[in-house]
């Protein structure tokens, strides 16, 4: 153990430094060999790790974004190659390659504090095997093994024995069922925080390896908190359980405030903000804002929540805008429809009148022109129109036009060319 624990000098003297700074100052509060001195220090130390690891949590909301954008296409090669598993693998692969997306990158915050977990435990075990580690001498050393957290010392484990416990000054009993509650409480609190991640922030509308893979993190975590946890100390223990309720806490932050477009929190989310908008007429910060200007230039590419919230908005008077604002009234420049496009209000022009359709009849009694004629002197009124001939000479025109030529038939029915006739030929007399 003296071996690895020198192996890795460059993470336990940093990190018991860190402890020994906050002892220093919650033992001049509440005592130097208390546990609640040593047991805020380990807390305090999560709470700076988790600061620290801030960066990292951004880039794993951003990565799961990223995720969530590809499910259209995940869900298109697993149509084309449903039949063929492995080249749906090779798809997904060349998918993430190409998007720059890594589906273990929610591992992140986990993996970057497995090296401070480490340098913990090695500094746990030595106070609980009596070795002075990093920075503890031995004064130290005696002061953390005095201290115990609900009548548990802070060293001891779960697996321990009953002369072991006792010579650090605790009862078998209240060693166990601290151990046992902790390790629940560990337990539960990181199952929560994972099924919150697939119940409420994960569109389950697609099926993709992403998603088999954070449901068979929802399962593994807990089982192995619980089995490697009975031979933690409980010092690390309070780690552990303070790291899983401040993970448990900022994701419900994240999830409320920022959720997964197509997910459960995100119509709750919208539900939200637009009882906000009906109530005080306009968006609360640049947030808001810039949600709203992502819906709305989405367009006809919106999910089933964001259809509805944009129809909500539309029934109650407002109008979102593209650059995430919301205006009121009818009298908005343009208004967002359900299918992303723009309606703009302006006075209605008349329709244009189409002529009415002439019968066969009267298509064979006169030409277009005089059909022309006859429909716009009907939609004329007759105190408008104007003859040049005398009035007078109207009914003779009229019985010579209704008069028929010989045969019964008119000229323009026996298909004599209309107009002065060319004389015949004398050669033909």
């Amino acid at each position: 153990m003296d071996t690895i624990a020198s192996l890795f000098s460059f993470i336990t003297t940093p990190v018991s430094w860190v402890i020994v700074q906050f002892h220093t100052v919650y033992g001049a509060i509440f005592g130097p060999d208390t546990g609640w001195a040593w047991g805020l220090s380990i807390v305090s130390l999560v709470i700076l790790i988790r600061i620290c690891l801030i960066p990292l949590f951004v880039k794993q909301i951003k990565s799961t974004r990223a995720m969530q954008t590809l499910q259209p296409e995940m869900k298109k090669i697993q149509e084309r190659y449903k039949n063929d598993k492995q080249r749906q693998s090779e798809e997904m692969m060349k998918l993430y390659k190409e998007t720059g997306t890594n589906p273990l990158s929610s591992c992140l915050p986990i993996l970057a504090q497995s090296p401070f977990f480490f340098a913990l435990y090695h500094v746990l075990n030595g106070i609980a095997t009596g070795d002075t580690i990093g920075v503890i001498n031995q004064n130290l050393l005696e002061s953390a093994q005095k201290a115990h957290i609900f009548g548990a010392p802070l060293a001891a484990k779960f697996t321990d024995g009953a002369s072991k416990v006792e010579s650090l000054g605790a009862s078998l009993t209240d060693v166990r069922v601290v151990t046992a509650i902790m390790i629940v409480l560990m337990s539960a609190s990181q199952f929560f925080t994972q099924r919150q991640l697939m119940t409420k922030n994960v569109d389950t509308t697609v099926k993709t390896p992403f998603m088999q893979q954070q449901k068979m993190l929802m399962y593994v975590f807990p089982v192995m908190f619980a089995v490697f946890g009975i031979n933690f100390p409980v010092g690390v223990l309070v780690y552990w359980l303070t790291t899983n309720v401040w993970t448990m806490g900022q994701q419900m932050y994240v999830i409320r405030n920022n959720p997964t477009p197509g997910s459960k929190a995100q119509a709750a989310y919208l539900e939200r903000l637009s009882k906000h908008v009906a109530n005080h007429g306009k968006t609360r910060n640049r947030r808001e804002k810039a949600i709203v200007k992502a819906i709305v230039a989405k367009g006809r590419d919106r999910n089933e929540h964001e259809r509805k919230f944009i129809n909500g908005l539309n029934k109650a008077g407002f109008a979102a805008q593209p650059d995430g604002t919301v205006l009121k009234g009818e009298s908005q420049a343009a208004a967002q429809t359900d299918d992303g496009t723009a309606t703009t209000t302006t006075a209605t022009a008349p329709k244009r009148q189409q002529p009415k359709r002439q019968s066969k009849s009267q298509r064979q009694s006169g030409s277009p022109k005089a059909a022309g004629e006859a429909e716009a002197q009907e939609s004329t009124p007759p105190s408008l129109i104007k003859s040049d001939e005398p009035e007078d000479a109207k009914p003779a025109a009229k019985k010579a036009a209704a008069k028929p030529a010989p045969g019964g038939r008119s000229k323009a029915q026996s298909g004599q060319r209309k107009g002065p006739q060319r004389p015949k030929s004398p050669s033909k007399k």
